[in-house]
């Protein structure tokens, strides 16, 4: 009798305990299906970051969440902030972690908290002022000539037990409230750690760990200059970066176990370590935060620079999930999350400081996030399916993709390579193009974005189609005969026609719904797919082999 009370004591018990979220939140799948799963619901995240201050006082999160719900956002990056969290040692308000949390599950929305602690954008600045101004406890980083820097040193032990010893119970406060309908779906430790103004700490703490040498075994793992002492020094500072990250990520799952990511300020514009945030979760940093940070789910580029491709590509690899969690806000936005998703199956797309964008610009977020979120219920609904997808992103200097597909020739272009409007040629800047392409059966295609036009063809009819010249539109040019013309040439094989070309949406249930028929003058007579600069479709695209 006295077993059998104490087993029922224990289950009342439990049935009121939070336990440590258990595999409740988790990126999965493959391809077109990856996703994170929340509490057995995929999800991808039509997200927006919210400007550094606009969590910070309880009417401008009644505010500002409501409004992202209705721009078509799923999930907003919220800023966690460890001055406003314990402005006191030992003593903690987490009033607007509360309200950004209920605000955000009355509107629909899932929150990634960004812990804003030791470092922020390589800076100390929203480390407590307790903390700040105790600088022989908390030491901070210094240069090589001993100037001390506004950012707190790695090395010390003291600076992580009490950022751990915040976050952690940040954690725990989460899982009190939170951990049974998992609105945070993940959590961002510090926020684009690095140094500056040096490559590495110098501080008396550093220069013992430099001497030791634990972390030289690293360097023969990097393709860097190993006669640059910079980068010698950035391979330094990255092992103690990741190793201070990993202790806290470590704790931290331990409480509330859901997706741990890191981001990084991007290595651009030909600057060395310590001119960018040297050490931080860089692409070219991976042999050592991926071996020394495992408990770190994924690293994210924060992408503000051109070349928006080529960075994406550098973080999309086998062992790291792409998320983009801040991106500059402008028009291109929309196109460039389509194509995010689209080539390389991320779980996630931000634009920074949403909160504060022009309508106009937030618009086009808007637009393609209602293409992406349609497009992402028929691949669940088609989950068992051979689905393969595609990004475009086209600019004027960089105006053409070809997609191999088996027997397939798809060649993509912007849509301003057509002759028909004015903007094309009329000196402006080209607004960037793009799309989200889904290959839904054989010689089937969804197409979803704006200013993009797509010629199918199988690989011979391309083959045979590049020595004969046609204009823009389609037809030969002018005085284009003899054995250069398409007639005078003995054809082979089959070519790829175009069944019909549809505008369609997806209903609730993944199904696609059919709204207008777009042959004709729309498809240039069965010569290809194209959606406008400006408008944001999906089409159904339907081809036949002949």
């Amino acid at each position: 009798m006295k077993k059998l009370f104490s087993l029922l004591a224990f289950m009342v018990l439990t049935a009121f305990v939070v336990l440590p979220s258990a595999a409740q939140v988790r990126i999965t799948g493959h391809g077109p299906s990856r996703c994170i799963a929340v509490n057995g619901r995929p999800m991808i995240m039509l997200a927006g970051e919210l400007s550094n201050s606009a969590a910070t006082c309880k009417a401008d999160i009644d505010s500002v969440l409501p409004r992202m719900s209705r721009e078509g956002l799923n999930t907003v990056l919220v800023p966690a902030q460890w001055d406003l969290t314990e402005p006191a040692e030992g003593q903690f308000d987490f009033s607007l972690i509360d309200e950004t949390i209920n605000v955000a599950r009355r509107n629909n929305l899932k929150v990634v908290f960004l812990w804003f602690g030791a470092w922020k954008n390589s800076m100390s600045c929203y480390a407590p002022l307790w903390l700040k101004k105790d600088t022989r406890r908390f030491p901070r980083a210094m240069t090589a000539a001993g100037k001390p820097l506004e950012i707190a040193s790695a090395f010390s032990a003291n600076v992580l037990d009490a950022d751990r010893k915040a976050f952690t119970t940040l954690l725990r406060h989460i899982a009190d409230v939170d951990g049974r309908e998992h609105t945070v779906v993940m959590m961002q430790v510090e926020n684009e750690i690095g140094m500056l103004e040096s490559a590495r700490d110098h501080s008396p703490l550093a220069e013992k760990a430099f001497a030791q040498g634990e972390w030289r075994k690293w360097l023969d793992k990097l393709n860097v200059d190993k006669a640059d002492q910079r980068f010698v020094d950035e391979a330094f500072q990255a092992y103690y970066y990741a190793r201070y990250v990993e202790q806290m990520a470590v704790a931290g799952k331990k409480i509330l176990d859901i997706p741990f990511y890191v981001n990084a300020a991007m290595n651009s514009r030909g600057r060395k370590p310590g001119e960018y945030p040297s050490a931080g979760p860089l692409a070219h940093l991976f042999p050592i935060w991926k071996a020394v940070a495992p408990h770190i789910d994924l690293c994210a580029p924060d992408i503000y620079d051109t070349g928006y491709k080529g960075w994406t590509a550098q973080y999309a690899t086998a062992n790291n999930t792409l998320f983009i969690p801040e991106s500059r806000m402008c028009e291109n936005s929309g196109v460039r999350g389509l194509y995010t998703f689209g080539e390389h199956n991320a779980i996630g797309f931000g634009p920074f400081a949403i909160d504060e964008a022009q309508a106009s610009l937030a618009e086009n977020v808007t637009k393609a996030y209602g293409l992406m979120g349609s497009l992402f219920r028929y691949i669940q609904a088609n989950a068992s399916k051979n689905l393969t997808s595609w990004g475009l992103l086209f600019a004027q200097d960089d105006k053409e993709r070809v997609i191999v597909d088996g027997d397939n020739v798809l060649t993509c272009r912007h849509y301003f390579t057509l002759p028909w409007d004015p903007r094309a040629t009329d000196g402006s800047t080209w607004p960037e193009g793009g799309a989200y392409v889904l290959r839904v059966a054989p010689d089937e295609y969804l197409i979803a974005g704006r200013g993009v036009v797509v010629v199918f063809q199988t690989k011979e009819e391309r083959q045979q189609a590049e020595s004969v010249k046609t204009g823009e539109d389609g037809f030969a040019l002018a005085g284009q005969t003899g054995p250069k013309s398409s007639a005078a040439q003995k054809f082979k094989g089959r070519r790829l026609g175009i069944g019909y070309v549809d505008e369609v949406k997806i209903d609730d249930n993944g199904h696609i719904e059919y709204i207008r028929r777009e042959n004709g003058d729309q498809d240039h007579q069965g010569r290809h797919a194209r959606i406008a600069v400006g408008d944001y479709k999906i089409l159904h695209v339907k081809l036949y082999p002949y």
